[in-house]
């Protein structure tokens, strides 16, 4: 019975918080309504940044202070630094939320049709955000941007699967060889798993949510491209990166699946 109530204080708090998300990005999306039809500098796209990550970390206070889940952050104070690649695991729907959160200066790649999304679309042109066009302008733009600013990257394309196997595209590393001054990964851990891809957001699991989000230590490309050409060091660095995430989650991730 304990655990009954439990989980439907979660199921209700949750539900709450995804009303919230909606309503917040309605009023967003009139607030930053300006920024939708301009080209606006790096200073007001930062203004920006830091508003919108404010309020998304009033969201995750709330899912926190409300029992849907419960984060630690370690390692966060190294984000943040012109030229830094910023590379994440992706095992949940608020990964970008959590990280944002607390370290709203970092740009990000983010999927296309989000710019279709009614509650997303001015966040994204506001903060300057780049769509990922999986384009030889999507390199340029990403080049351009890593000469003043960090830049975030969730290089698996998708959220990780159920089994938590981290498989990364080659394509999103490459990018960190050709143009970043340095690669720092974060480590995301979750357990149990929620927030999977294709999974209703009222599916919850039994117990509180506890994530971690771990940054590691840098990698420098230059020492990657010092023997090898391009190519043949981004698959080296792809596999190397492969075997680091997963050897940090998939432990931590198998047999944790939501089944409520």
């Amino acid at each position: 019975m304990v655990q009954k109530i439990d989980w439907l204080r979660r199921f209700l708090a949750t539900t709450l918080g995804f009303i919230f998300w909606g309503v917040a990005g309605v009023l967003l999306q009139l607030y930053l309504l300006r920024y939708a039809k301009k080209t606006h500098s790096l200073n007001e796209q930062l203004k920006a940044r830091k508003k919108i990550g404010k309020i998304w970390s009033y969201f995750v206070r709330y899912l926190s202070w409300s029992g849907v889940l419960k984060v630690e952050y370690l390692g966060f104070e190294k984000l943040g630094r012109p030229g830094q690649l910023v590379i994440a695991n992706h095992p949940s729907l608020l990964d970008v939320v959590l990280i944002l959160s607390r370290q709203s200066d970092l740009n990000c790649i983010v999927k296309k049709d989000l710019l279709n999304n009614p509650t997303m679309r001015n966040q994204i042109l506001a903060c300057g955000f780049i769509p990922n066009t999986e384009s030889e302008e999507l390199l340029e733009t990403c080049d351009h941007v890593l000469k003043e600013q960090a830049l975030l990257l969730f290089p698996e394309g998708t959220r990780t699967g159920w089994d938590g196997e981290v498989k990364l595209n080659r394509g999103a590393v490459s990018l960190g060889l050709r143009s970043a001054q340095v690669i720092t990964p974060i480590i995301i851990k979750m357990n149990p798993l929620n927030f999977k891809k294709g999974q209703p957001w009222y599916r919850i699991p039994k117990q509180r949510i506890h994530y971690q989000l771990i940054v590691g230590d840098d990698i420098y490309p230059q020492s990657w491209l010092t023997e090898k050409p391009l190519p043949i060091a981004s698959r080296r660095l792809t596999v190397y990166l492969q075997d680091y995430f997963n050897s940090h989650t998939k432990d931590n991730q198998n047999g944790t699946r939501t089944t409520n």
